[in-house]
């Protein structure tokens, strides 16, 4: 499951605002918390189109 970029605009303001250098798209933060979610699986294991 992936979140458009529209379904994020309706729940953007539950997110923190980056800070600092951090440089990761807007959906890839929800994006990566459902892959984990439905995968069951470390974060240390994320493919690399979520980032760091």
């Amino acid at each position: 499951m992936m979140i458009a970029e529209e379904q994020f605009r309706r729940i953007e303001g539950c997110f923190p605002t980056q800070r600092g250098n951090v440089k990761i798209s807007s959906p890839s933060v929800p994006n990566a918390i459902l892959h984990v979610s439905e995968n069951g699986f470390k974060w240390r294991v994320l493919p690399t189109r979520f980032g760091r």
